[in-house]
């Protein structure tokens, strides 16, 4: 599931060191005197390393009332730090992690067999709320039933799901979702991804009435898939939603929409496709702004949207840049609080 995060389009500011645009830059509702961010050392194609590198890159940078909680086993950490900083960094702390859930391996059976791992640990630290987020470029399976497992879904949400982030070619941005976690969903599932969508549009965007539209074959209130039909029909009789009706595919970047609603299955592959454009135009030597917004780099990551919880999943390739981006991305959902938001809409 590698590919499906390259659309997160860079819509969140960390500091001023990430340089990445945004459509509104949202402060957080209160003051918070600390924040402690989990990342997961072990996880992803060219961890630890690249993992290491990204951290060391982002607490460098770090105000003092942020720490970063690094996952893992602690002597492949201690060798690697000296590597990649010139001095210690007092914004780090280490967690030994003996195990580590190996990118191929059964999510599930990892996850029991391996309480150890670097993944399960981060989830005991999340559920004990000794962190604020945690995040991994590791087995994203595991992400998502460790998940699922340990901070568990909101009361009233039916099912989790992942949201990616769109540029849009007026220059903001929208939330897709779900764009991998649920492949096959109902009508009344896709009603609440726009309902929980819309609510993190707003902490997250700022966007009073975010416009909530359902990814279709035509604009027509009648086309589509029975699902969709009865999709539609739902979420046009939503209170909780602005409601613009069909978005077409060819619309995705238009910017007629804040939140666009589909399923995982669908969502997955339109993300897939925009990642080969955007190799497509850097093989053929092609550097276009809009374009290079669908980099995944540019955020690093991908939040898991209906958990009781910050959970960052990041793309298995990631270098050190997106995981430096990954932790702006996990502090920006700290500061939004959006998962308390969706609770309380739902309650």
């Amino acid at each position: 599931m590698n590919a499906k995060y390259f659309f997160i389009a860079p819509y969140l500011l960390f500091l001023r060191s990430y340089f990445i645009p945004t459509k509104t830059c949202v402060g957080s509702d209160a003051h918070i005197e600390s924040m402690k961010i989990a990342v997961d050392i072990m996880g992803g194609d060219f961890a630890p390393a690249a993992i290491v590198e990204g951290v060391a890159m982002a607490a460098s940078e770090l105000p003092e009332n942020i720490t970063l909680v690094l996952v893992g086993r602690q002597s492949v950490i201690d060798a690697l730090l000296p590597q990649y900083t010139s001095k210690p960094l007092p914004s780090i702390e280490i967690v030994h992690a003996e195990d580590v859930i190996e990118m191929g391996e059964h999510p599930t059976k990892a996850l029991s067999q391996k309480p150890n791992s670097s993944i399960g640990v981060g989830f005991k630290l999340l559920k004990e709320k000794k962190v604020d987020a945690f995040c991994s470029a590791g087995n994203t399976g595991a992400m998502h039933v460790g998940a699922l497992f340990s901070i568990k879904a909101i009361e009233g949400v039916m099912r989790p799901c992942i949201a990616g982030f769109v540029p849009q070619l007026g220059g903001g941005y929208a939330v897709m979702l779900d764009i991998g976690a649920n492949a096959d969903c109902k009508p009344e599932m896709l009603a609440q991804f726009g309902e929980i969508g819309s609510v993190y549009a707003q902490a997250t965007f700022g966007i009073d009435k975010p416009r909530v539209a359902l990814m279709n074959i035509g604009s027509e209130e009648q086309k589509g898939s029975l699902i969709a039909q009865a999709a539609y029909q739902l979420l046009k009789e939503s209170r909780r939603i602005n409601f613009v009706g069909n978005m077409e595919g060819g619309d995705m970047f238009a910017d007629k929409a804040d939140v666009i609603v589909t399923d995982g299955f669908t969502g997955n592959t339109m993300f897939k496709l925009g990642e080969s454009i955007y190799s497509l135009a850097k093989k053929r030597g092609i550097s276009d702004e809009f374009i290079d917004k669908t980099n995944y780099e540019s955020v690093g990551g991908s939040p898991i949207v209906g958990v009781n919880g910050n959970v960052i999943i990041a793309h298995g390739i990631s270098s050190a840049i997106a995981i430096k981006n990954m932790i702006g991305l996990a502090i920006r959902q700290v500061e939004s609080d959006a998962y308390s938001k969706i609770a309380h809409m739902l309650s």
